[in-house]
């Protein structure tokens, strides 16, 4: 984790001038976390006054600089990103959150808006446009793209029920997370430590999806899993 003081220099040693907006990064991967550094310097407005991995850093890190913005990716070395988000937005409402993921916006997105944050941009954007997202989300603005704000707007106008949701968009967000986790061949054990619950717990987990999907046994569920994280690459 690097964090700055609130008044101080950026991780880059630039002084604060009046309008600059502090950004912290959540990210997991050091190139991709230094690859938004460097886009934020193109902007003077922007100061990155801290980094983070997981959870927990990014919880001390925004009370130690205390940013406008804090730039979230849902999957963490450690904790769950959008629980992270849940804990940002309840201790720190001050802090707006953008959501930046690889993960589908057709599945994710009203979650990450459900938790508080204020939009979602796959890592996939041009960076002219996540930083259109940036000083959107700065200026009190939702960020979604066209198409998930239609689709979100004809969800609430046609009353969209339970009844008609996928099988998948069913699990609960933890639920969501250790089915993929599960996908990607975690142990119970593993996916309990990297959601800081116990084996326990996972287990229950694992027994409520097999009930949503409809699954009869642990191998259909790996199996299932498996082909859904193969299927979003």
């Amino acid at each position: 984790m690097v964090a700055v003081d609130a008044l101080g220099p950026d991780v880059h040693g630039r002084a604060v001038g009046p309008g600059t907006f502090r950004v912290l990064i959540v990210e997991d991967h050091p190139l991709v976390c230094h690859g938004y550094e460097m886009l934020l310097r193109q902007r003077p407005h922007l100061l990155v006054c801290g980094t983070a991995s997981g959870a927990t850093e990014a919880l001390q890190a925004a009370h130690d600089c205390r940013p406008h913005l804090a730039l979230v990716d849902l999957s963490l070395k450690e904790g769950s990103g959008l629980e992270l988000i849940k804990a940002l937005r309840q201790q720190f409402p001050e802090i707006k959150v953008l959501t930046v993921s690889t993960h589908d916006d057709r599945l994710f997105a009203q979650r990450v808006l459900t938790a508080g944050s204020s939009g979602f941009v796959n890592k996939q954007t041009a960076s002219e446009d996540l930083l259109r997202a940036i000083d959107r989300v700065l200026d009190g603005g939702i960020c979604l793209s066209d198409e998930m704000s239609r689709r979100i707007s004809n969800s609430l106008a046609d009353g969209k029920s339970s009844q008609e949701l996928s099988p998948i968009e069913k699990l609960s967000n933890r639920e969501l997370e250790a089915f993929e986790m599960i996908g990607n061949g975690l142990t119970t054990r593993q996916i309990a430590e990297r959601m800081s619950v116990s084996p326990k717990t996972v287990e229950r987990y694992r027994e409520n999806i097999k009930h949503k999907l409809n699954l009869a046994s642990a191998v259909e569920l790996v199996r299932c899993s498996t082909q859904w994280v193969l299927e979003k690459r």
